[in-house]
């Protein structure tokens, strides 16, 4: 049996401060370049072996990390240690915004970086790939399949440094910083005189890094609409469209559906005539049967012509003296003018009465219409129509037809469905927009509001 071969054991570098003569522990081993001393606060430079003093504690300690340096937390399926903090400023029209940064290490993994702006949080990996530039408008880049829209330019300056990093990081130090974003995602460039770093950030909730670390309490709010921030509406705006259109195509189905079934049938089918002279124009009809709780419609025709008339209606059930009213007013008028030829109204009209009970029903009928050498108008008609109805003959006598059907369907619910259907989509596909449009409100390329 072969003997047990077990993983090595890694071990943080030790130093002794030249300035205070305190240990300083270095958990990134040969990898870190520049180490602040959590004693005195001096800045020293570990990349030879005669440890050299930078500089003396010159920062007042008016920041304090989030997370403690010397913290191990897990995130990413990989235990880091926080060993480094820095804070670095860009000036945007006089204005300065300020961030966080940490260093994580692993020694089997190497450095990671976490950034936090306003609540806002963003799991950092170096790359050693170079992004695809795409042509454009706008500069883009291409990454691992990935298009990157350019977000930001500008000059961050580091404003505050405290624990260990892996480069030879200064106070004051600038760097042409740009960012282009594809949620969650965000491509930074870093460059200095000497060279360019690249990185990819991953968008990250803050409770996933306290969780990460075992803080105690909830991580800050997040402020405002960052970079590469996820949209709430990513992946549903779409979904809601398709939904409604699915939707939509249910309802005209069941609305054919419902039509073919209804039996359309006429119950009562009856020609008139009336006289404006006439000393009682209203009668009833006879006596007929209406199965089923349903529609009714009633369908009126007339010979109308440059006049008006109205119908008062009322459908009683004739076992129990219940009455439905209902009525309608008509007017048809035609004629030319400089305009050429016109008409205005119509002489036909149709009348939908909803959930009439089974029973045995007639209608009562109470037309009414102009008598002859009168200028009275029922409603208001526009000058033309007026005109038309002076200069016409009164009319003698007007026909009109009444047909009666029963169990017909009715779709003023389906229209409303049908236009409100679309308010659900289109009020989300306005956040999702709105939210957009307020991200690229902090870039480069902000437009008016």
């Amino acid at each position: 049996m072969g003997p047990v071969v077990t993983a090595p054991i890694v071990k943080a570098r030790g130093l002794n401060c030249p300035n205070c003569g305190n240990a300083v522990e270095l958990k990134g081993f040969a990898h870190t370049l520049r180490v602040t001393c959590p004693s005195c606060g001096t800045m020293l430079d570990t990349s030879e072996p005669n440890v050299k003093i930078l500089h003396d504690f010159q920062q007042q300690l008016t920041r304090t990390p989030m997370i403690p340096l010397g913290s191990r937390g897990r995130l990413k399926g990989v235990d880091w240690d926080a060993i480094g903090f820095q804070t670095r400023a860009i000036e945007v029209d006089g204005t300065w915004y300020e961030w966080s940064e940490y260093v994580l290490f692993n020694p089997y993994k190497g450095f990671r970086y976490l950034t936090e702006y306003n609540g806002h949080w963003n799991f950092v990996t170096p790359i050693d790939s170079l992004p695809e530039p795409i042509a454009g408008i706008r500069p883009k880049v291409k990454y691992q399949n990935r298009s990157y829209q350019h977000f930001q330019h500008a000059i961050a300056n580091t404003g505050f440094v405290l624990g260990e990093f892996p480069w030879q990081v200064k106070l004051g130090d600038p760097v042409a910083a740009d960012d282009y974003v594809s949620p969650p995602f965000m491509l930074s460039s870093e460059t200095t005189n000497d060279e360019v770093n690249w990185s990819l950030g991953e968008y990250t909730p803050g409770t996933e890094i306290w969780q990460g670390f075992k803080m105690p309490g909830a991580p800050p709010a997040p402020q405002g609409i960052y970079a590469n921030q996820p949209s709430p509406y990513e992946g549903k705006v779409g979904g809601m469209w398709g939904l409604m259109f699915l939707l939509m195509i249910g309802l005209v189905v069941a609305a054919i559906i419902i039509s073919a079934m209804a039996k359309h049938e006429v119950v009562f089918h009856q020609n008139y005539s009336f006289a404006p002279a006439a000393p009682e124009p209203s009668f009833v009809t006879p006596v007929f049967e209406l199965k089923g709780t349903k529609n009714v419609e009633l369908e009126i025709k007339t010979s109308l012509s440059n006049n008006w008339a109205a119908f008062n209606f009322a459908l009683i059930n004739d076992d129990t003296g219940t009455a439905y009213n209902f009525g309608k007013e008509l007017s048809y008028y035609f004629g030319s003018d400089s305009d050429g030829s016109w008409t205005e109204g119509d002489p036909n009209a149709t009348i939908t009465v909803p959930g009439i009970p089974p029973g045995h029903y007639y209608l009562r009928v109470e037309p009414e219409m102009d008598k002859p050498k009168t200028t009275s108008y029922v409603s208001p008609l526009s000058p033309r129509a007026q005109a038309a109805a002076a200069n016409a003959k009164p009319a003698v006598a007007m026909s009109y037809e009444l047909t009666l059907k029963h169990d017909i369907p009715t779709f003023s619910l389906f229209w409303i469905v049908i236009l409100l259907l679309p308010i659900p989509p289109i009020w989300r596909s306005i956040q999702a927009a709105s939210f957009n449009n307020r991200r690229w409100q902090e870039s480069d390329y902000a437009t008016g509001s």
